[in-house]
C-alpha cells in the first residue's frame, strides 16, 4: 500500500472509531460498538464494491438509508433477523443471531448519515480490508474494550509469518482465529511473495476456497473475523465452533498452523469434550497444543504462542511435551518480552516445531533465543515493532522446517548471548522442563508494570488446577477410586 493510500486508510479507520462516541451515549460498549459497525460496514461495503446481490432485495443500504428517520431503528432491527437467514452463506454467518444494541433512532440516523460521508471513493478495493483490520487493531488497543487482553500484536505475527514462510501449496489453520490476524498477514505474505496475475482458474479458486481454515468458538468474534476475511478476498474459512469438542476434530490437517490460543482452563475446570487426546486436562493451552501437533500433516510445521507453564508443568504436563518432541521436531523456542500482551504479567514464548515422519524420536536439539532478559517494557510508551524481532530471524535462519542440516548452521552464541542450543539429553536431565534461562536480567521492574490483580488471581488458579492434576495421578498410582472428593 502507498503511503498516501495508508493516510487515507488511516484517517477514515479514525473517523469510524470517533463514532463510538455517539453509542457511548446510547449505552453501548466499545466490542459492541465494533459489532453493531460491522453490520453497518458490510451493508455500505457491498454497495461500494457492487456485491449487493448476495444481500436478498429489499434488504440492502440503500434499503436502510432512504427510510423515514422515525422507522429506521426498527426496520433495521427487522433487516439483521432477516439477514440471519437469507442471502448468501457468508452473509447468513455474519448476521446469524445477530441484534442491535442502539436504542434510539437518532444515534442510529447518525451513525448511517457518517458512514454515507465518508470519502469511499478514495480507498482502492485491495484496502478495504487494511481499513477493517486498522478498525480491529484500535479496538484491542482500548483497554476499555476488553478486546486487547491477549490480542497477538501485528509486529509479532508478522516476524512468525515471515519465519514459517507460508507457500501456495499450504494448507494453513488457526485453530484460535480470533479477528483472523495470522490469516490475514499469511495471505498478505503470500500476495507479496507470488504473481496472483499468473495463476489459473483452478488455483485461484483453491486459494480463495481450500487455503485457509481456522475456528472461532466466540459468535461476535466469528463475525468480525469473517468480515476480514472476506475483505481480504477469501471466502469463509473460519468456522464457528469449539475447537477442544469434536467440531475441532472435523478441521482438515495441515501443513502450517499460526496460532495464539487463548490461556487459562476450561470453563468450569472440566475437560475437552473430544475424545481423541491421549492426555486429557482441563488446561486449555495443553489441550490447544495436543490439536495442533496432532493436527499437522508429517512435513507440516507450525508456529505457536504459549505462556511460561506449558513449558515447566509437570506430570501431564511432562507427558505432553514429551509426546511433542517425540512427534515432531521442536527446534526453536523464542522466550517473548513482557509487556508485550495488554495483561502485563503474562509470560509467553513460540514454540516452533515440525511434525516428523515418525511418532518417535524427532526432536534431537531444541534451540532457544531469550528476547525477554534485558528488554525494555512495552506498554504505550515503548511499542513493539517488527525491528525487535531482526536478530531473531536472522539467528534463525531461512529454513523454517528446522531441518537438522539448517540447525548446523546456527551459532551457539553462550552464556552471554541470547541464543543457545540444549540437546534433547540435556532436556531430559531436567525432567523434560523447556523453561530454560541463562542470562541475568538487569532490566528494572516499575511498581507501575507489575501484573493486574485479575491476572494474578488467574494465574494462582492455574498453579491450583496444575496441583489438582497432580493429586489425581497421585490417587490413579494408588489405585484409589475416590478422586472425585477432591472436586
Amino acid at each position: 500500500m502507498s503511503t498516501e493510500n495508508n493516510k487515507t486508510t488511516s484517517d477514515i479507520v479514525g473517523k469510524l472509531w470517533n463514532l463510538c462516541n455517539i453509542l457511548k451515549d446510547d449505552g453501548i460498549t466499545y466490542h459492541q460498538y465494533v459489532t453493531e459497525l460491522t453490520y453497518l460496514l458490510f451493508l455500505k461495503m457491498a454497495t461500494e464494491t457492487g456485491t449487493e446481490d448476495q444481500l436478498p432485495e429489499n434488504y440492502r443500504w440503500a434499503d436502510l438509508e432512504t427510510r423515514a428517520a422515525p422507522d429506521r431503528l426498527e426496520f433495521y432491527k427487522i433487516l439483521l433477523i432477516h439477514l440471519g437467514g437469507h442471502g448468501s452463506t457468508l452473509v447468513q454467518e455474519i448476521f446469524a443471531n445477530a441484534s442491535s444494541f442502539i436504542k434510539k433512532p437518532a444515534t442510529l440516523s447518525t451513525l448511517v448519515a457518517e458512514i454515507d460521508k465518508l470519502d469511499w471513493y478514495s480507498v482502492h478495493r485491495e484496502d478495504l480490508g487494511d481499513l477493517y483490520e486498522g478498525l480491529l487493531e484500535k479496538n484491542a488497543n482500548e483497554k476499555k474494550s476488553g478486546a486487547g487482553q491477549y490480542f497477538t500484536p501485528r509486529a509479532l505475527i508478522n516476524s512468525m509469518v515471515r519465519i514459517m514462510q507460508p507457500s501456495l501449496t499450504d494448507i494453513i489453520q488457526d485453530p484460535a482465529a480470533g479477528t483472523g490476524g495470522f490469516l490475514i498477514a499469511a495471505n498478505h505474505y503470500l500476495r507479496t511473495q507470488n504473481d496472483f496475475d499468473e495463476l489459473t482458474e483452478a488455483q485461484q479458486r483453491k486459494y480463495r476456497n481450500n487455503t485457509f481454515y481456522g475456528m472461532e468458538h466466540v459468535q461476535d468474534t466469528h463475525r468480525l473475523a469473517l468480515m476480514n476475511l472476506m475483505l481480504h478476498g477469501i471466502d469463509g474459512g473460519i468456522r464457528y465452533g469449539d475447537t477442544l469438542s469434536p467440531e475441532g476434530q472435523a478441521l482438515p490437517p495441515a501443513t502450517l498452523i499460526l496460532t495464539n490460543p487463548p490461556f487459562g482452563t476450561k470453563k468450569g475446570g472440566g475437560l475437552p469434550s473430544r475424545d481423541d487426546f491421549t492426555y486429557p486436562t482441563s488446561n486449555k493451552q495443553f489441550c490447544f497444543l495436543q490439536h495442533i501437533y496432532r493436527g499437522l500433516k508429517p512435513g507440516g510445521r507450525a508456529a505457536v504462542v504459549l505462556p511460561d507453564n506449558v513449558l515447566f508443568e509437570s506430570n501431564i504436563g511432562s507427558d505432553i511435551r514429551r509426546d511433542l518432541m517425540d512427534k515432531c521436531n521442536l527446534h526453536t523456542i523464542l522466550r517473548l518480552p513482557t509487556g508485550i500482551f495488554y495483561a502485563q504479567g503474562v509470560k509467553t514464548n513460540v514454540l516452533f516445531f515440525t511434525r516428523g515422519d515418525s511418532d518417535k524420536g524427532n526432536t534431537q536439539e531444541t534451540w532457544i533465543y531469550d528476547l525477554r532478559a534485558n528488554m525494555p517494557q512495552f506498554g504505550k510508551r515503548t511499542q513493539l515493532t517488527e525491528q525487535h524481532f531482526a536478530e531473531f530471524e536472522t539467528a534463525f535462519g531461512d529454513d523454517p522446517l528446522g531441518t537438522p542440516a539448517s540447525l548446523t548452521k546456527r551459532n551457539d552464541q553462550g552464556e552471554s548471548g541470547r541464543f543457545r542450543r540444549f540437546s534433547r539429553e540435556q532436556i531430559a536431565e531436567r525432567g523434560d522442563s523447556l523453561d530454560i534461562s541463562w542470562l541475568k536480567d538487569d532490566s528494572a521492574t516499575d511498581a507501575q508494570d507489575l501484573p493486574e490483580p485479575a491476572f494474578l488471581a488467574q494465574e494462582a488458579l492455574s498453579e491450583l488446577d496444575a496441583a489438582m492434576e497432580e493429586l489425581r495421578g497421585i490417587l490413579e498410582e494408588l489405585g484409589a477410586d475416590f478422586e472425585e472428593d477432591l472436586v
